[in-house]
């Protein structure tokens, strides 16, 4: 699968997504965010595919938006600009609810709506030399867009300081935060990201995929009685499947599951 600002490169059942802009550190417009919607969606919905990585050629993972793009908006209309916010807002949505775990490869600069992006992956590693920055508010705009997910992943208080001061901020910073989960030697970041995807392989699809929407829906809902029976059908529904069966035999047997599959 080949795009015209993306590189998708597929081995085994990983799919390895990178922004590949890297004259303009990857700097996203209309058409990236076309392309990573419809790649998201086309990946989410292959049966082969077990885990995805994004990250970005060149020396930056994403530097938010092209300046082309921002000059173009310049003379948008209001509903003009309602549209084209509404597109990147769908992107972001599409790749935070993808079914396929989600790998953030972070390197270099990762600003603004690249914060975003790297906001909806399930899990970041990321170099430890490189730096963060929600700048919108040094061009007199604001992370709208991107907010439901930079706040649930950076935490509300580091999220109203960075929105305002729109001050960078190092990989150290976002690891203690919890942004990152996984910060790295440059040299090592792709071992890291393929000990994460190893992690995953090992792993039943179903579950991985089941496991990703329960943090979504469960988190921060109050422990009543409609949310203990849902969480009792989610356990029974996995229990009762093929592949639970398969992975509670296989263990029992000790052998491996028939999912598990090499990275």
């Amino acid at each position: 699968m080949t795009a015209s600002t993306l590189d998708i490169q597929r081995h085994g059942g990983v799919a390895r997504v990178f922004l590949n802009r890297p004259d303009v550190r990857n700097a996203f417009n209309s058409e990236v965010i076309a392309e990573l919607t419809a790649a998201f969606t086309t990946l989410g919905a292959d049966d082969s595919v077990r885990a995805i990585v994004l990250g970005g050629h060149g020396k930056a993972f994403c530097a938010g938006g092209d300046l082309n793009w921002m000059r173009a908006m310049a003379d948008y209309s209001w509903e003009q600009n309602r549209v084209d916010a509404q597109a990147l807002a769908d992107m972001l949505f599409t790749i935070y609810t993808c079914p396929k775990p989600v790998i953030g490869r972070l390197h270099g600069d990762c600003y603004a709506g690249g914060v975003g992006l790297a906001a909806v992956c399930d899990v970041l590693v990321a170099a430890h030399d490189m730096h963060f920055c929600l700048s919108e508010a040094k061009v007199g705009l604001l992370p709208a867009t991107i907010s439901p997910y930079v706040i649930r992943a950076l935490g509300e208080q580091a999220s109203r300081r960075f929105f305002i001061t729109a001050e960078r901020f190092s990989a150290a910073s976002a690891h203690r935060l919890g942004l990152v989960q996984v910060l790295a030697e440059p040299a090592a970041l792709d071992a890291e990201v393929d000990a994460l995807v190893s992690a995953l392989l090992a792993n039943g699809p179903a579950a991985v995929a089941a496991s990703k929407r329960l943090v979504q829906q469960v988190a921060g809902l109050p422990v009543t009685a409609e949310l203990r029976a849902d969480t009792a059908r989610r356990i029974a529904d996995i229990r009762a499947s093929a592949e639970g069966k398969e992975g509670i035999s296989a263990f029992l047997a000790k052998r491996d599951p028939a999912w598990k599959a090499p990275a």
